[in-house]
């Protein structure tokens, strides 16, 4: 694409979503949700021309040889696009946030003051792979009154582009600017020249490879909020109820291996290590789990394939599964603490005092008790959906839905106070 043919879409493309947020701003939750019930039941109503430019999306993926779990990301079928339509009309039936009070007092000299929650204003959310994100993140910035920049990867953009039509028509038949939701096309260049304008855009979400988004940090002028890598570990205590713990590391590694909250590295208490290792192994292996073991986890079952020390840092997003043992607690939150990228983690245990102190202990943006890292979701949280999941520690955490698509500002009345 030309240079001057580029500028020029980003000029159109910021300047259109920068008005739109203008009218969004003032926009009844009346109308919002209307648009957002109207794409649901669009989507749903379009399922077959769906599938069709997914098949088509697909078909590219595989003839490029592209690995079975870049597929499965990639692929819509029939329950997924009536999953998101449920997450559409989800996020419809949730309170607004926009307008909420989240704190409000009066000053001695009578002014009161409110802290009141408000749009961010233009959002470019730039992922590759997964098509729901396009009608999640939609749908997400249109109920907070965000106009937003979908920038989806080319392998799924004949799918992106039917979601996003489905939902800017229902926008549109609302009475709310087009211009709230747009498919940003036109390749680097464009999305390049989106990531200097921090004139008209104000935050841009990164969900992608870690290439992509170590290029969004290292290009953008606008604040980025990182979806970073999802290396997730589920550590088994001396205490663990180990049926408990077999049921929640088979939902954690292999019900869905190629997203982001799937464990990638499972730690074992060498006191429970010789009765559950050999167990768990046969039932990852039945499902056909590569294990990758330490000395220690080859010592209980001999034929696990040996791991590297590049395994504790790898994100497989593959039937793949690094084990290790350790002599403590204090063992796996010091292993923890080495080889987290901050998504999600967990342990089954029984003692409360262990479980206290690895709820309080360990850094990251979800922290589970004797449950599947797999919850950690904007749509098992509540949110109807999400944008991303956040490692920042600002300005959001952990699934981003609502609340983390708004700001506030201060409105202060007086009745005529002048500061001394």
């Amino acid at each position: 694409m030309q240079a001057i043919e580029a500028a020029r879409m980003v000029d159109a493309l910021s300047g259109d979503a920068r008005g739109a947020a203008r009218v969004l701003a003032g926009a009844s939750r009346a109308a919002k949700d209307a648009a957002l019930r109207g794409a649901a039941a669009r989507l749903r109503r379009d399922d077959p021309a769906l599938l069709r430019a997914n098949a088509d999306d697909v078909a590219r993926a595989r003839a490029a040889g592209e690995s079975a779990a870049f597929v499965d990301r990639l692929t819509l079928t029939p329950a997924r696009i009536d999953a998101m339509a449920r997450g559409l009309e989800e996020i419809a039936a949730l309170p607004d946030p926009v307008g909420e009070t989240i704190a409000a007092w009066r000053r001695p000299n009578g002014l009161e003051i409110a802290q009141v929650r408000v749009p961010i204003g233009v959002v470019l959310s730039i992922y590759e792979s997964r098509p729901n994100v396009t009608a999640d993140s939609a749908a997400l910035c249109l109920k907070t009154a965000n106009a937003a920049l979908l920038k989806g990867g080319s392998e799924a953009q004949a799918t992106n582009r039917a979601i996003a039509a489905a939902v800017r028509a229902e926008v549109e038949a609302a009475g709310l600017p087009g211009a709230a939701v747009q498919l940003v096309e036109g390749g680097r260049e464009v999305t390049r020249g989106l990531l200097k304008r921090d004139d008209r855009i104000d935050v841009v979400i990164a969900r992608g490879g870690e290439t992509l988004k170590h290029t969004i940090l290292e290009e953008s002028r606008i604040p980025v909020i990182k979806h970073f890598e999802g290396i997730c570990h589920l550590y088994v205590d001396a205490s663990a109820d180990l049926a408990m713990a077999e049921r929640i590391c088979l939902n954690a590694k292999v019900e869905r291996p190629s997203v982001c909250n799937a464990i990638e590295s499972l730690l074992v208490h060498e006191a429970v290590a010789p009765r559950f290792l050999p167990r768990i192994a046969a039932a990852l292996r039945a499902r056909s789990c590569e294990l990758r073991g330490d000395a220690a986890s080859r010592a209980i079952v001999a034929d696990l394939k040996p791991a590297t020390d590049a395994d504790w840092d790898t994100e497989y997003l593959d039937l793949i599964l690094s084990v290790a043992l350790v002599p403590s607690l204090d063992a796996a939150l010091a292993f923890i603490a080495r080889h987290s990228t901050g998504l999600a983690e967990a342990i089954v245990t029984e003692d409360y005092r262990a479980a206290r102190r690895f709820l309080a202990e360990v850094d990251a943006a979800a922290v589970f008790v004797n449950a599947s890292t797999r919850f950690t979701d904007g749509y098992e949280f509540g949110f109807g959906a999400e944008v991303g999941i956040s490692t920042n520690r600002l300005h959001a955490r952990g699934p981003m839905g609502l609340r983390e698509l708004t700001t506030y500002k201060y409105q202060v009345q007086g009745s005529g106070q002048i500061r001394a």
